[in-house]
């Protein structure tokens, strides 16, 4: 009988640590990858937030710059592209071609609001209106909250990343298919600078 006991505390003790482990592995896997996630949605609020300012942005611009009409319908043009990577990086924050997606087209917004930013000097009257002053003001602040956003949510890839593939973490990733997150990256250097407002 005593024989019997030991031989399955053996057992428990074989199976049983392991087994915890392999629990304590995933639970961790599981709470980083939640918190890139929410990281992610954090960097999504300020995304829309910009997204909503340049409607207003261009038609506050549209009243003053009629000879420029091709520039702001690639602002319309881009901020659409960005919107629509933007969806599909939310449904699925760690799949790395919607995140490069969503890089690309966010760095084609910055590339066409810059070039309307650029332009907005030549015209006076637009340089000096409140409303247009304002929309500026916001939008400075938004991408600069895009810029914190971004950094938290690249750096809790990072720990996430790092967590997954480093051993023994690496076997119950694979086995329970945590797959490999993408951050956020600016592929236009121009990008890593944010606009500047002058009044």
């Amino acid at each position: 009988m005593t024989g019997i006991i030991i031989g399955i505390a053996v057992v428990l003790v074989v199976v049983g640590i392991p087994a915890m482990w392999g629990v304590g592995i995933y639970n961790r896997l599981v709470t980083l990858r939640n918190g890139y996630k929410n990281s992610f949605a954090n960097v999504d609020v300020q995304l829309k937030r910009r997204h909503d300012l340049i409607p207003n942005l261009v038609s506050t611009a549209k009243g003053y710059m009629k000879h420029e009409s091709e520039t702001l319908e690639a602002v319309i043009k881009a901020r659409s592209a960005a919107v629509s990577a933007s969806e599909q990086v939310s449904a699925n924050p760690g799949d790395p071609s919607a995140m490069k997606k969503l890089s690309q087209a966010e760095s084609g917004l910055g590339s066409s609001l810059g070039r309307l930013l650029a332009l907005q000097e030549s015209y006076p009257d637009l340089k000096a209106d409140a409303s247009m002053n304002k929309l500026m003001t916001e939008l400075t602040s938004t991408e600069n909250m895009i810029s914190t956003s971004r950094q938290a949510f690249n750096s809790s890839v990072l720990t996430y990343n790092n967590a997954r593939e480093v051993f023994p973490a690496v076997i119950v990733a694979g086995f329970c298919n945590f797959a490999r997150a993408e951050g956020f990256e600016i592929t236009d250097e121009s990008e890593r600078e944010a606009p500047k407002v002058e009044f």
